[in-house]
């Protein structure tokens, strides 16, 4: 039955938002952010999500030992529609990683122009995804969070959930360039979201935006979530800064490869949500990775 206190802030939770960022003032109090970066806005939009990702998609956490205090390049899967994963990986490194920390996505040009939405993204920590930008915060030890399929991981219809699309390369180029670890994440759960869609390719093209889904659902249902942090992967020491393209492709294979086997362990053990659509998609998932080469 819908209880609506269980989307009111808790007591405990609420001191835990306070004692998070009491901790993230101290961090940041000599920084500067060219974006608009506002801590007192994030505390303020975390207080409204946390109820959210705790009871609605009632998250789990799974390898948060793995996180150490430094920078990271954190790489996940993309899926659910709508990039709600993307603040769920974010709630989980402030709130259920210790140290917390604000991690800085990278988003598409497309949603950085969006009026008022561009600048509250940048304001609770986005950032256009280039180069000079997550050069500029791995400098200052921010983490980055990038999804390397870009839209085309959430754009997904249903017959191809969790099938990762190939992985670009910008993200390990910046990676390469600041020696930089890798720390691999999976999501899994958000695909259910939006059980039913279809994706017109030919439409999103008329209309001139990345995706056009139609689905059986307008707003995402609360299927459980499971976000699995993985060990890190450290950039090769031999590997030089200006290596060419066929010379990294070995190490974003690795990378790509790593998080399909995250999430084929992570559909295992999914808790119960939607079985009749589940059970296809887990088995389609677990064959196409092993009939695949790992060198597509």
């Amino acid at each position: 039955m819908f209880n609506l206190n269980n989307f009111l802030l808790s007591p405990e939770d609420d001191q835990k938002i306070s004692d998070v960022f009491h901790e993230l003032r101290e961090r940041y109090k000599d920084y500067k952010d060219p974006w608009g970066f506002n801590l007192d806005l994030c505390e303020k939009a975390v207080k409204k999500l946390l109820p959210i990702y705790r009871s609605y998609f009632k998250v789990r956490v799974f390898g948060a030992e793995n996180v150490q205090d430094k920078s990271y390049i954190v790489v996940s899967n993309h899926s659910g529609q709508v990039p709600i994963d993307g603040m769920l990986i974010t709630m989980a490194l402030l709130m259920d990683v210790s140290p917390p920390r604000v991690l800085r996505a990278m988003i598409e040009r497309f949603m950085a122009q969006l009026p008022f939405l561009g600048d509250l993204t940048a304001q609770t920590g986005s950032i256009l995804g280039d180069r000079a930008n997550c050069s500029y915060l791995i400098e200052r030890g921010e983490s980055i969070l990038v999804f390397p399929e870009g839209v085309r991981g959430i754009s997904k219809s249903t017959p191809d959930f969790y099938k990762l699309r190939h992985f670009s390369e910008g993200f390990y180029r910046i990676a390469l360039q600041k020696k930089t670890a890798i720390l691999p994440v999976c999501v899994i759960g958000a695909e259910e979201m939006f059980p039913f869609v279809f994706h017109s390719k030919k439409f999103a093209n008329l209309l001139n935006v990345p995706a056009l889904p139609f689905t059986a659902n307008l707003v995402p249902l609360p299927s459980p979530i499971d976000i699995y942090i993985g060990k890190e992967i450290p950039i090769p020491d031999q590997l030089e800064k200006e290596a060419l393209d066929k010379d990294i492709k070995e190490n974003i294979f690795h990378i790509e490869n790593t998080i399909k086997r995250m999430i084929i362990r992570g559909l295992k053990h999914r808790r119960p949500f939607f079985d009749p659509i589940r059970r296809p998609i887990s088995k389609f998932v677990i064959k196409e990775f092993k009939t695949r080469p790992s060198h597509e």
